[in-house]
């Protein structure tokens, strides 16, 4: 970055540290990055037992914000763990992010700029905009977050 470029490898590693950028494709209107973990062990969330065998592994898609006008779209290759403690109920564990929820398929930074469009605008309004240059959604997962977001 000394000179002014941005590299997509600077762009994983604002996302997360720990990421270590594999390649990336453009297609159309996204921006396909693909993605694996640097992290050398894990810690098995059930019991706090750290990890580093692992037991398979399965690639993960999510959104996250747009760059340059492309829609993005992480491709990651994530970890099954096996736990070593005996008494712990869990035999495997998947790896966690900090920056994608469990099971979710958007980015903790594009669900929150799904939120404050949808904030301000209806639910169609915000659905069009969103589809236009940010990501693909729909308007049912646009009430969904905002119900998420605001339980009362």
């Amino acid at each position: 970055m000394r000179d002014g470029t941005v590299k997509v490898n600077d762009v994983v590693k604002l996302l997360d540290k720990n990421l270590r950028y594999i390649s990336h494709e453009i297609i159309e209107d996204t921006l396909f990055i693909r993605v694996d973990s640097e992290k050398l062990s894990l810690t098995c969330p059930s019991c706090g037992t750290d990890s580093d065998k692992v037991h398979s592994r399965y690639e993960r898609t999510f959104h996250d914000l747009p760059i340059q006008g492309k829609k993005v779209i992480y491709m990651i290759h994530n970890r099954k763990m096996f736990c070593h403690n005996a008494q712990c109920h869990r035999k495997t564990f998947a790896e966690p992010f900090s920056f994608l929820p469990y099971k979710a398929k958007k980015s903790t930074r594009l669900e929150r700029e799904i939120i404050e469009i949808a904030q301000n605008v209806s639910s169609l309004t915000a659905e069009k905009i969103l589809n236009y240059g940010i990501t693909k959604v729909g308007k049912s997962t646009i009430c969904n977050l905002l119900k998420k977001n605001n339980p009362n």
